[in-house]
């Protein structure tokens, strides 16, 4: 059975109002009676009781985060970041996964409100001022990621237009004559937050404006290795950008077993620059979107918030942080 504050006070021959000003390092105490009691505790094995802790501060001590899954490394790597970032203020994290359905994102939610974790991070696929309504409605601190989900939820991302928009020109500069932009999701686009692969299609067509030469092509159905593959038949110099690194290996796995091989037989650039490219030759040109320090950053603005920082206003649209993405040049381009 666990020892209590109670039984330590027995034990040291004290109030139990001393032995919470040792182990909380509060009020008066003499050094030497707070060694003491320090170590009396250590020797029994004295675990702080969070729950009660929690409760008489309001607080849990837990945050939740809900994202799509961890098949993609992108999240996975988030998720690592969040909960060593979590687990260094002293906190749980309690993770749940949507898998792309609008409804069981508000059950999660909702769950996790009532488990009263102090605060949540959100890749959402929900969006728009009734959804916004909604997250208010559960009175915690939110703070969503990737997809923008309305005005005034606090956000933490990169410029994905302009991410694209240095994948085209890098694609331009080899004088290919096709560039083709791969999104897949997009043929969803009426059924969830397409947030991201929106924003990186309108920086490709911006992007695209720059060169008349070159007649803007998108792929954005999930039969995009056919279609790719119907492309490069026609024999023209292509580079495809593609909005996950996920797609851009598809890619080249389906076009290795046709004998045609990066950058040799095509131009191919990913996006995400997920941690197993490490392992893939050749290595794949893509755009990093500093995963690490979007998760420390929302981190940091959701703490900011459950301690009632002034300088960040809860579902305030002045709250974003908009990161600079990087380009990490390959050898399939």
């Amino acid at each position: 059975m666990a020892i209590t504050t109670k039984d330590l006070a027995q034990l040291c021959g004290v109030s139990r109002t001393t032995i919470h000003r040792a182990l909380n390092g509060t009020g008066r105490i003499k050094p030497e009676t707070k060694e003491m009691i320090l170590q009396v505790a250590k020797e029994h094995g004295y675990r702080p009781d969070l729950l009660a802790t929690g409760l008489a501060k309001g607080q849990t001590y837990n945050i939740g985060v809900v994202v799509l899954d961890v098949k993609n490394r992108y999240f996975a790597q988030m998720l690592s970041t969040i909960s060593t970032e979590a687990y260094a203020r002293g906190y749980g994290v309690n993770i749940t996964l949507h898998g792309g359905d609008a409804g069981t994102e508000r059950e999660q939610l909702t769950r996790l409100a009532d488990y009263r974790v102090d605060g949540i991070i959100l890749s959402s696929v929900n969006e728009g001022k009734a959804y916004r309504t909604f997250l208010e409605s559960l009175h915690r601190p939110i703070v969503s990621v990737d997809n923008r989900i309305a005005d005034g939820i606090p956000f933490v991302g990169i410029d994905q237009r302009a991410a694209v928009r240095e994948a085209v020109q890098r694609a331009a500069e080899k004088d290919y004559e096709r560039i083709v932009f791969v999104c897949p999701p997009l043929d969803t686009k009426n059924r969830q937050n397409l947030y991201v692969h929106k924003e990186r299609l309108l920086g490709y067509e911006e992007e695209m404006k720059r060169y008349p030469a070159l007649r803007p092509e998108c792929i954005l159905s999930w039969d995009y290795l056919q279609k790719v593959d119907a492309i490069l038949k026609e024999g023209k110099r292509t580079a495809f950008v593609c909005t996950a690194d996920e797609y851009a290996l598809e890619i080249m796995k389906d076009q290795k077993r046709a004998k045609r091989k990066a950058p040799v037989d095509y131009g191919i650039t990913g996006f995400d620059n997920i941690d197993t490219l490490a392992y893939v030759t050749p290595q794949l040109s893509t755009i990093s979107n500093v995963v690490d320090e979007v998760a420390k950053s929302a981190v940091e603005m959701l703490f900011a918030m459950i301690d009632d920082d002034p300088e960040v206003e809860q579902m305030t649209g002045d709250s974003q942080r908009i990161l600079s993405h990087r380009y990490l040049e390959g050898e399939t381009l």
